[in-house]
């Protein structure tokens, strides 16, 4: 009699078992949908089919479809591919820059100056007034701005700016008054304090320098992080961005983060690199990697800070700037220091991903990773380069050598080119951006935005990489148009190449059997409108571990 009872209870069980699988079962039906297959090359279907939060099969045209789900739901039509992944953005940075002062597009310090003003008006009651997205190399005076035009809107408040890129800020003179700043205060290692012709500071603070200011900043609650995140990750949802490598966050960002899933499914998928700056670095490394249950957070990367940005001369260079003779940017760590981040990291079972812009910071890399790699024994963890920006004939060959990722921004190429030559000259430029040569010399490129430096829209990035125009389509034909890659090619970069760079290549980047359902769906066809349209796109829908995530 147990015997059958229990027989009975495993068929019922059975029974009810299949019965749940029926009902997180869907087929999405007419659609265009396209994927890479497991050669890279692209398969088209024009159906899918996944359980809870994964993928069971892809239908091509005039295969039969199963009609034994419990969803299915009719795509009109419309494109439907694997959603886009970003190797390198910043999220908290950019959910605190949709509440803060956007300075992006201003074309004078005048304008930038009037956005602050007009933004004090409805909030009058911040202690500090905060923004970012200047970038004075798109303004006519093509110069560094000053405390002036701040003080002239606010005298009794701090003021503080980041540059577009984030390597650079602009302060007005109450915030360099509370942090002690006076004409007698020294540059600090990796830093610039900019100054007038007789020695005052200006406002404007490179690299290291910056923290002089930024340390006067209250820190912000774990509940305000909390929200920017948030808002953040639907923002970047909206904008089919699936999945994102957070680049250098600290212990209380990671908090933040493991709170929100706490609450409930983060949004988007988000990959942590942990901040070698980071005050507890030797403690989270101690306590290895990290993946939640439903893979929507994990870590097992550091980020480190080798030198600053091309834009404030900040970038790392062998030899002077072709537009500043004498000045060769700015080393972030000495010697010794960047190789223990390095060594600690990779010795804890660490990815290393180091930001090297000019040709002497990836030269330095480069030359660290070999050694370690080699003593680490670590060649497996897919090392990267984030940014790759400028680099040696010899260095470009080196990252396929050594096994290394070069995670790269597309859109960083379309926003320099106004002044990428003039910083770096004929010479070069010819190894800057350079996507082609990089990947002709056998390395996988990682595509992603930097943003806010940039937009997180991926689509622009496409277009980027495909075009080497900006939005305007410009330069006809491209800016150093050898370096394009193909449309397969970038595709790749935002899809499986990411998701490879983070070591989630079996989870993510393309839609075939047992992998997640991330996909999105667009008003247009990406692989047959014109390639100069790419930017264009608008994202319909955003679905993560099988869930609609947009309305």
């Amino acid at each position: 009699m147990k015997k059958i009872l229990l027989n009975a209870l495993a068929l019922l069980l059975s029974n009810l078992s299949s019965q749940v699988l029926l009902a997180d079962s869907t087929l999405y039906t007419n659609v265009n949908g396209y994927t890479l297959n497991s050669s890279r090359e692209l398969q088209q279907f024009t159906a899918i089919q996944f359980t809870d939060d994964k993928v069971d099969r892809v239908y091509a045209r005039n295969e039969a479809l199963p009609g034994n789900v419990d969803v299915t739901i009719d795509g009109n039509g419309r494109t439907l591919i694997p959603g886009l992944i970003d190797a390198h953005g910043h999220v908290l940075s950019y959910g605190l820059s949709l509440l803060r002062v956007d300075l992006t597009g201003t074309e004078t310090e005048i304008e930038a100056a009037q956005r602050v003003a007009d933004f004090l008006e409805n909030n009058e009651q911040l202690d500090w007034i905060q923004g970012r997205g200047w970038n004075q190399v798109l303004w006519d005076s093509n110069e560094f701005p000053s405390t002036t035009s701040l003080d002239a809107i606010v005298s009794d408040k701090p003021i503080w700016l980041s540059r577009v890129d984030g390597h650079a800020g602009w302060a007005n003179s109450k915030a360099m008054e509370l942090a002690a700043v006076d004409r007698r205060t020294e540059d600090p290692a990796g830093g610039q304090i900019l100054r007038d012709e007789s020695g005052n500071p200006t406002g404007v603070f490179v690299d290291n320098a910056m923290a002089l200011i930024q340390s006067q900043i209250p820190a912000s609650s774990l509940a305000e992080q909390k929200f920017a995140l948030n808002t953040a990750m639907l923002e970047l949802a909206k904008q089919g961005l699936t999945s994102v490598h957070d680049a250098g966050v600290g212990s209380n960002t990671i908090g933040a983060y493991k709170q929100l899933l706490d609450d409930g499914p983060l949004p988007i998928r988000i990959n942590l690199m942990l901040s070698a700056s980071d005050s507890f670095f030797e403690q989270r490394l101690a306590e290895g990697h990290y993946r939640s249950d439903d893979d929507t957070l994990a870590m097992n990367s550091v980020k480190i800070a080798a030198d600053g940005a091309l834009g404030s001369r900040g970038a790392a260079l062998i030899d002077d700037y072709s537009d500043l003779a004498g000045h060769t940017g700015l080393l972030l760590h000495n010697p010794e220091r960047l190789e223990y981040f390095m060594r600690a990291a990779m010795n804890a079972g660490f990815q290393v991903n180091t930001h090297a812009i000019g040709d002497n910071a990836n030269k330095i890399v480069l030359d660290n990773y070999e050694q370690l790699i080699a003593e680490t024994n670590s060649s497996n963890m897919r090392h990267r380069v984030e940014h790759a920006q400028i680099l040696r004939y010899e260095d470009i060959l080196r990252f396929a050598e050594l096994g290394v990722i070069p995670s790269m921004q597309a859109t960083h190429a379309t926003s320099d080119k106004n002044m990428a030559q003039d910083r770096l000259g004929e010479v070069r430029i010819q190894g800057a951006y350079a996507w082609r040569k990089l990947m002709d010399a056998g390395a996988l490129i990682a595509n992603g935005s930097d943003f806010p430096v940039e937009s997180p829209n991926p689509f622009f990035g496409l277009h980027a990489a495909i075009t080497r125009q900006d939005r305007n389509n410009e330069p006809a034909g491209g800016w150093f148009p050898e370096e394009k890659m193909t449309s397969i090619e970038a595709f790749a970069s935002f899809t499986i190449d990411a998701a490879y760079s983070g070591h989630q290549e079996n989870l993510l980047g393309t839609l075939e059997p047992g992998k997640k359902a991330d996909f999105i769906l667009l008003d247009r066809d990406i692989f047959t409108i014109a390639q100069s349209e790419i930017w264009q796109t608008q994202v319909q829908e955003t679905w993560v571990n099988g869930r609609r995530v947009t309305d």
